[in-house]
């Protein structure tokens, strides 16, 4: 049985050696991809962390521009692409034999994996075999089994505790976080879907002690409107916030510091943008 997390693993693997052929690292990938399909390099990160896949249209662009087929890229179909560079990436082989995809993965685990669990490189690994056999790759991604962990993008987004900040016109990511929705779910944290959890970073002291200067913090973006008292991400006459938000009525809401030097506010709920519910501050703390 083949599940969306695996054909997504598949892909990125068989984009990743196509942009590796064309001498663009992981470093440049995001903003590479992101010129091609004419997207967010937002929506690029998604694409090169498994998190989603691009539709056809843009799936045929990037298909173009790095001289594949699309049915390869896109579903492993065909014979690979005979790829000239991808020696450098391997361990040894000539441009007249390029590795295979499982090659690929075996280097990158034995310069960059020290960090993974057995259970995590052996599935990493199977799905790259998979894919360049053809093969249907079987392997239990239900919550709850041994190795569940997925992949939380982390923005280059900092939300003020203060004064606020002006946000950027998009989120830029720079590093992701591994955890296992079970094990949130067993520390209290509650969610619908891992992939509507992010991680920003709170600024300023008026959120401490719950928060403090720049704590990472795990946000739910789905939750875009009031929806109880607790903490929010929010812009408010064009500033980003992280506060505590309490509802009084009349179309009114408090804004919170847990900070008594802060004096609490209260602004108007049509000119509160909620972005986030935050859910877990990063040093184990629930609020």
């Amino acid at each position: 049985m083949v599940h969306i997390e695996d054909i997504r693993a598949a892909f990125v693997i068989r984009l990743k050696k196509a942009l590796t052929a064309h001498g663009i690292d992981q470093w440049g990938a995001g903003a590479r991809l992101a010129e091609i399909a004419k997207v967010t390099p937002k929506a690029a990160s998604k694409w090169l962390n498994g998190e989603s896949l691009p539709g056809p249209a843009k799936m045929s662009a990037i298909a173009d521009a790095l001289g594949v087929k699309i049915e390869w890229l896109q579903h492993g179909s065909g014979n690979e692409p005979a790829f000239s560079k991808l020696a450098e990436v391997g361990s040894g082989e000539t441009e007249s034999t390029p590795p295979s995809a499982a090659d690929i993965v075996r280097n990158m685990l034995a310069k960059q994996g020290k960090g993974l669990s057995d259970d995590a490189r052996r599935r990493l690994l199977a799905v790259a075999e998979a894919d360049e056999g053809g093969g249907a790759i079987e392997i239990d991604y239900r919550p709850g089994v041994a190795g569940d962990e997925v992949w939380i993008a982390h923005y280059d987004v900092r939300a003020a505790m203060g004064g606020g900040q002006i946000p950027h016109d998009y989120p830029e990511m720079f590093q992701d976080v591994r955890v296992s929705p079970q094990h949130l779910r067993e520390m209290g944290v509650e969610f619908k879907e891992h992939f509507h959890l992010k991680m920003v970073t709170g600024w300023g002291q008026s959120m401490a002690p719950t928060i403090k200067h720049r704590d990472p913090l795990l946000v739910d973006v789905s939750i875009r409107e009031f929806v109880g008292d607790g903490i929010y991400m929010f812009s408010w006459e064009g500033h980003l916030y992280i506060k505590r938000l309490q509802w009084i009525g009349d179309d009114q809401i408090k804004m919170l510091s847990d900070n008594d030097r802060h004096p609490p506010q209260t602004i108007r709920a049509d000119e509160t943008f909620i972005q986030a519910r935050v859910l877990l501050v990063w040093n184990a703390n629930l609020v």
